[in-house]
């Protein structure tokens, strides 16, 4: 695609360009695709609202201006305006990637020139030469237009010359003596110009005397009718001889006049006008004007009486001026057929497909171009239905946009495929605009671009995979280095109780014990905690009060933090209730507190801040929230700060900047996790050396806020109660084995089975049930959220406590159970799960 010619003033000095753009890297796009077209541009970038309107003061004039139309505290649209009233004849263009159809008509509405989009640079050299090239073609109206008006006003100065010596012809059209026709013209000229004498007079140059045969003179005034002496009356006859005209305001305050200024003044001569008459260079006549005040004499007067003292020089002048306005005609003619020439060279050499088509469906003419891109001559396409080079998938939504454009509107940046000679299609992307029953259209061949964007996404989705197998690599990785360590841990342990147990040395057994549990919980949380990044935990979701929940952890915070940390706490007032799992919030808020002391090695400020916010579009999409409302829950501190690079991949799996052994890298990404999960969003904002702060956004919850449960737990398990019987479904035999056992430990009576349909069979049977215990995912058809419906109905009111291992979101209903059902995450303590049954046990029996 060719740049286009630049414009007329780049060939003779640099370009001058503007840009407003507040992001570093576009603006260095658009430098390199201007610089490509205009190497010799000056381009000056400004960021903000202030920079814009100074380079706005300081740069006169400007070549062009180019903007983004969405900048931060300032908007192209309020640019544009500002624009508009600085610099109004400067070419302005949007440089954007948000703008959509109807803004970009709204904005070439209200003034711009043009706009390009940050997805298609390479327009721009098009459209900047374009665009250069209407600034110069205003131009040069703007000056003819200037011009046309100096000649009219020209003209009518002319023209009042002229009816005044119409008049003086007139009346000296029988006159044949100099005298009489002297005073035919002195008379004109005293009675036209308001003064008290006007006269002729014939100049000896030699003797410095002027011989006056009759002046006129107003009523009370004396004539001059004589022989006078030049040097009397003042010291102005040199510049008479010289052939320049003399013109006292006033004879008491003018040099030449001064000393003798009592003899002007003496016959009535206080303002004087002296316009030599010459004849081949000399001087052979003086016409004057004597006025008894002060006068000034404008140059509009000077002329007039000039061209009413040479009679000869009136009508040469007359002519002159005629023959001026002819050439000025001439050179407007010669200019507009430039123009029109210039016009037609466009249409000839345009790469554009320029078109002008009626209301018939068929185009009237055509430039070249379209047969250098499509291969129809110029009489084929104008003798076709334009419609019939359509592309058949295309036609619906070309008749669409032709019926946009019958209804007025303008077509911009719509793209359809023609076909071309050989019958392969060529993507076009139009512009047109209707116009007295016709459309005058214009279209680039995009089909290299489009090819070329089809690229880019394959190249792109090629990198999402790539980065994806890295991801999984990393997370793989990870895992397993974790994994492994806990592993070999729980069977070392193992391995050593089986040996100790046949040596029969059972001192130590509680030490293995204790190492193979210890590994088995730290393999629980870090199950948890990849669950809670994936999103995939078991949430019980309550409605709280944040600004509670950080209360009650202010002082546990405070302990941890130690005595170097300032910690301050901003609680909103009026706070939103949230729907969350208060345990993994208080996890979360945990965590992010470590975090920040971490970072502050020296001491520092902790400030733990809640709000209310409300998040419009634009936000949320910057934000990759939902528009609506949400509390915040925000930890910032002052401390080191991480590097844009450590932000982010904060929330990666297993990625730590901390020493080996001091973090696990799963803190931020379970987080992320959790709040994902419970339909908000997670956010860093970080600088090296400035401190971070990382913001929970969580949706506002619309119910009542409800009050947390206060658990006691006995340190025993409690046994069960006469007759209490529990039915286990899990197909993980020895964890139903285990299960049973701790069951019957307590005093329990027992059932169980390894799928569903086997368990319905016992619900459906007479035997007593107090309690099911299922897992969630059981194999043959049936999960446990179905047979837990299913024993409802054989049995209302029956308690049902799954367990499992895996969140499904979907089987339990997003954790929004009914009355009666609950949940366990495994792994658990027996212990645990002998208190819980014995919790639910007692709700049913109202104890």
């Amino acid at each position: 695609m060719s740049n286009g010619p630049p414009a007329a003033g780049a060939a003779q000095r640099p370009l001058r360009v503007l840009l407003l753009e507040d992001s570093r890297f576009d603006a260095e796009l658009l430098g390199e695709a201007l610089r490509e077209a205009y190497p010799q541009a000056e381009l000056q970038v400004v960021r903000h609202e202030e920079a814009f309107r100074a380079a706005l003061a300081a740069t006169t004039p400007l070549d062009v201006i180019l903007s983004d139309y969405e900048i931060p505290g300032f908007s192209g649209m309020a640019a544009l305006d500002v624009a508009r009233l600085a610099q109004p004849r400067t070419p302005f263009i949007f440089v954007s990637g948000v703008i959509g159809e109807d803004n970009a008509v709204e904005l070439l509405k209200r003034g711009a020139t043009d706009y390009v989009s940050k997805s298609r640079l390479a327009r721009l050299p098009v459209v900047l030469a374009r665009a250069l090239r209407e600034a110069d073609e205003a131009t040069a109206r703007r000056m003819a237009e200037s011009a046309l008006r100096v000649a009219d006003q020209a003209m009518n100065r002319v023209e009042g010359r002229r009816l005044a010596l119409i008049e003086l012809s007139d009346r000296i059209r029988n006159i044949d003596t100099p005298q009489a026709l002297a005073y035919a013209a002195s008379e004109l000229l005293g009675r036209h110009l308001g003064v008290d004498r006007a006269g002729y007079g014939i100049v000896d140059k030699q003797a410095e005397t002027i011989r006056i045969e009759r002046d006129w003179c107003a009523p009370g005034v004396d004539s001059l009718a004589g022989l006078l002496h030049f040097r009397d009356y003042g010291s102005y006859i040199e510049q008479l001889r010289r052939g320049e005209t003399v013109a006292i305001v006033d004879a008491t305050t003018d040099a030449r006049a001064r000393d003798q200024g009592q003899a002007l003044l003496a016959i009535g001569a206080r303002a004087v006008l002296n316009m030599p008459l010459t004849e081949k260079g000399n001087l052979v006549g003086l016409l004057y004007l004597n006025h008894g005040q002060a006068r000034a004499w404008p140059q509009a007067e000077l002329e007039f009486v000039r061209e009413a003292g040479e009679r000869v020089r009136v009508a040469i002048a007359r002519i002159e001026a005629q023959n001026e306005l002819a050439a000025f005609a001439a050179s407007l003619e010669r200019l507009v057929q430039e123009r029109t020439q210039e016009r037609d060279r466009t249409w000839q050499l345009s790469q554009d497909l320029l078109g002008v088509a009626n209301d018939s469906g068929y185009f009237e003419s055509v430039n070249p171009a379209w047969t250098t891109v499509l291969g129809w001559s110029q009489e084929h396409i104008c003798n076709t239905p334009f419609r019939q080079f359509v592309h058949p998938d295309d036609l619906a939504a070309t008749e669409q946009e032709l019926q946009r454009l019958a209804q007025g509107e303008r077509t911009v940046d719509f793209e359809n495929r023609y076909r071309c000679q050989d019958g392969s299609y060529r993507w076009l992307s139009w512009t047109a605009v209707p116009d007295g029953g016709r459309l005058y259209t214009a279209a680039r061949d995009v089909t290299r671009q489009r090819e070329r964007e089809a690229e880019l996404e394959e190249a792109k989705e090629q990198l999402r995979q790539s980065q994806k197998l890295e991801a999984v690599g990393q997370l793989t990785g990870g895992l397993a280095h974790d994994f492994n360590n806990l592993l070999a841990a729980i069977s070392g342990s193992l391995e050593l109780m089986r040996r100790r147990s046949e040596q029969g040395r059972l001192t130590n057994i509680e030490q293995y014990i204790s190492v193979a549990q210890g590994a088995a919980k730290r393999a629980a949380a870090l199950t948890h905690r990849l669950l809670a990044f994936s999103r995939r935990q078991t949430l019980e979701p309550k409605a709280l009060n944040v600004n509670r929940l950080v209360q009650d952890m202010e002082e546990l915070l405070r302990r941890t933090m130690g005595p170097g940390i300032e910690m301050q706490v901003v609680s909103a007032v009026g706070l939103w209730p949230v729907h969350v799992d208060p345990g993994q919030l208080e996890n979360a808020l945990l965590n992010l507190c470590i975090n920040a002391r971490d970072a502050m090695p020296d001491g520092g400020r902790l400030t733990i801040e809640t709000a209310n916010r409300w998040i419009d579009e634009r936000t949320g999409r910057q934000r990759e929230l939902v528009p609506g409302q949400y509390v915040s829950l925000t930890v910032s501190d002052n401390g080191v700060g991480m590097t844009p690079e450590v932000a982010r991949r904060a929330f990666d799996p297993f990625f730590t900047t901390k020493p080996l052994g001091m973090g696990t890298g799963l803190g931020l990404s379970m987080i992320y996790g959790f709040a994902k999960q419970s339909g908000g969003q997670i956010k860093i904002y970080s600088e090296p050396g400035h401190g971070t702060s990382v913001g929970i956004y969580l949706p506002r919850h619309l119910g009542p806020e409800q009050p947390q449960e206060q658990r006691h737990f006995e340190s025993a398990p409690p046994p069960a109660q006469q007759g209490e019987t529990v039915l286990v479904v899990d197909d993980e035999e020895a964890l139903r084995l285990l299960v049973l056992e701790e069951m019957r430990d307590l005093g329990y009576e027992t059932l169980e089975a390894g799928d569903g349909a086997s368990a319905l069979k016992l619900l459906e049977s007479p035997a007593r049930i107090d309690l099911l215990v299922s897992d969630v995912g059981l194999p043959g058809g049936m999960n446990g959220r179905q047979l837990a419906d299913a024993a409802r109905s054989l049995r209302p009111g029956l308690n049902v406590l799954f367990i499992t291992g895996y969140a499904e979101n979907a089987v339990l209903n997003h954790g929004h159970l009914e009355a009666g059902m609950h949940v366990m995450t495994k792994p658990f303590e027996m212990d645990a799960l002998a208190r819980r049954v014995r919790e639910l046990m007692e709700r049913r029996s109202g104890g």
